[in-house]
């Protein structure tokens, strides 16, 4: 299976990546589905998809940010060996972007420069009155408490897609022409069942499509090549076979 990627790797000349919450498992920070996951924590009063949706975080910031900076920020999280070989596949001019549904800005501390980020990122955040910008190290200041704007003293909103919020059109669209023109697709780390995002595939019409995630997924059956296996060591094995060919 890891000589078949390679050598797509190695025929491909569009080759895109689209990856989720698997992909930064590596990096200790857990996915939501999974037994370990965001979802089955059971000390909120609430359901955590309803906790990260833009109506909770409306009516109810106080437990929407103690939820959010306990479950959702993990600050001290660096790159895996996944990242980091996505990273260096783009340098060596053979990956065109990374798509992802992670919100936790590694891929660009690994050093990717097209990275598309379908539900935003934790690094970017604004006033709900003002639109001031704040990075995440002025959240984090504020983290225990309700996060307020210095300059008009409003609530700070992280650019993040929450529940019953829409996906940003122009990152989409950019998503689907990737994905339209890539000869070869490789999905990682995501269990493809969460829409939008997930119906990206569709628009895939490429040679090659590559799934790499722990469990099987609804789309196993459509792809070339299919690896059950954590995408950390996967990209290892991977990237020590292009280096020495």
């Amino acid at each position: 299976m890891i000589d078949t990627l390679v050598s797509y790797l190695n025929e491909s000349t569009t080759a895109v990546f689209f990856g989720g919450a698997g992909v930064s498992t590596e990096s200790g920070i857990p996915d939501f589905r999974s037994s370990a996951g965001i979802y089955s924590h059971k000390t909120y009063p609430y359901p955590a998809e309803h906790m990260i949706s833009a109506d909770f975080f409306y009516a109810h910031p106080n437990q929407f940010y103690d939820f959010y900076f306990h479950e959702m920020i993990y600050p001290d999280a660096k790159p895996n060996a996944a990242h980091t070989a996505l990273a260096k596949l783009e340098k060596m001019g053979k990956l065109k972007a990374v798509i992802t549904q992670n919100i936790d800005g590694l891929h660009q501390a690994a050093g990717s420069r097209e990275v598309l980020e379908l539900h935003g990122s934790v690094h970017r955040n604004r006033c709900i009155h003002c639109h001031a910008p704040y990075d995440l190290a002025a959240m984090l200041a504020q983290r225990n408490s309700v996060p307020h704007c210095p300059k008009c003293h409003h609530i700070l909103k992280p650019e993040v897609v929450l529940y019953g919020e829409a996906l940003d059109g122009n990152v989409m669209e950019r998503a689907i022409a990737y994905i339209a023109s890539a000869d070869l697709l490789i999905v990682g780390g995501t269990s493809l069942v969460v829409y939008p995002a997930a119906g990206l595939l569709r628009y895939f019409k490429g040679k090659h499509l590559v799934l790499i995630n722990r469990s099987h997924t609804a789309m196993d059956d459509l792809a070339d090549v299919v690896i059950h296996e954590a995408i950390g060591e996967v990209m290892n094995k991977v990237m020590a076979q292009l280096t020495t060919i």
